[in-house]
């Protein structure tokens, strides 16, 4: 009697420890938790609620991910739960990873250092940079229930589109059809893939984080930034750019002096071209005078002006060392 009621009070009291004791749970300040319920999430009451990440999909994609909003325990606690229920503890601090990195084979990319892709013109370029992204607190169903390992989908995402965009990717050009902007001395020349890119490397970011929006939908994981650092070419074809490059510089450094002289050269007419304008003005203006001068002598009597000019020849006279005068036979 006394060992059965020793083995009795043994299994009470394990139970207690068990199912009652470490029932109790907390959750962080950092953390979401999501609790299930003999296997099954709770979900909030009522119809399902329109996704606003759900619009940076294909119309196709939409059905497939569309996933239940459950309910989310926000930090604090002690919080209970039931022996057949279960607490899903997630973290949603934001956190950083090498984008480089492969989770299922760590010696994979040079050991996770360096991201492989291949630029529009054939050539083999590595890329290195950082990621980094959060849970979605909307999106807990996606990334606890979704998929199995949200991170390596994420990751696998974001490379596949990378690659895509690094393949077909272009210099942007302004609203004449050029090239936005011409390279500065020592930097690299318009044109060619992989200097577009380094040129560029701001865009490509964006455009990166554009195109990424609909991963919250897809795997509760938001990507806040995408980071590209570096992007190297091999060897053998960064020594052909350098020279490429000194040759282009040299190039515009001609073509920045042949255009100073011809701006020089412009300005200079210009002035010459004031200056003789300026001459013509000064001489212009005395004769027009004079017109005056004489249109009021006119008419002012008809010998005003032979008077004029008879004085006009004696100041001539007083002028001149010789005279010549004509005789009349």
């Amino acid at each position: 009697m006394a060992v059965t009621l020793g083995i009795a009070l043994g299994i009470m009291a394990w139970f207690f420890v068990r199912y009652i004791a470490f029932s109790f749970y907390t959750v962080d300040q950092n953390e979401r938790a999501v609790k299930t319920v003999f296997g099954r999430a709770e979900r909030l009451p009522g119809p399902p609620v329109d996704d606003p990440f759900a619009e940076y999909m294909r119309p196709e994609e939409r059905d497939r991910y569309q996933y239940p909003q459950v309910r989310v325990i926000p930090p604090g606690g002690p919080y209970f739960k039931w022996p057949w229920e279960r607490v899903y503890k997630v973290s949603i601090a934001t956190q950083t990873i090498n984008m480089a990195l492969d989770l299922e084979d760590p010696t994979a990319n040079q050991g996770g250092r360096v991201l492989e892709a291949v630029t529009k013109d054939q050539l083999n370029v590595g890329l290195k940079g950082q990621i980094r992204y959060r849970v979605s607190e909307r999106h807990l169903y996606a990334y606890l229930f979704g998929v199995k390992n949200p991170v390596v989908h994420v990751m696998g995402y974001f490379i596949s589109i990378l690659r895509e965009r690094i393949a077909n990717f272009a210099a942007p050009a302004t609203d004449t059809g050029q090239l936005s902007a011409m390279p500065s001395e020592g930097s690299e020349v318009t044109g060619v893939s992989i200097n577009d890119l380094r040129k560029n490397l701001r865009d490509l970011n964006e455009l990166m984080d554009r195109e990424c929006l609909s991963s919250a939908a897809r795997y509760g994981i938001i990507l806040d930034a995408s980071l590209i650092t570096e992007i190297d070419a091999p060897p053998e074809v960064e020594s052909a750019m350098a020279a490429i490059n000194t040759a282009h510089n040299q190039v515009s450094s001609d073509i920045s002096l042949a255009q100073a002289a011809a701006d020089q050269k412009i300005v200079q007419s210009k002035r010459a071209v004031e200056i003789e304008t300026l001459k013509a003005q000064a001489e212009v203006e005395p004769l027009l005078a004079l017109a005056t001068q004489l249109r009021a002598l006119k008419m002012s009597g008809p010998d005003a002006l032979k008077t004029y000019l008879r004085n006009v020849r004696l100041g001539l006279y007083q002028q001149a060392e010789r005279v010549i005068m004509e005789v009349e036979q």
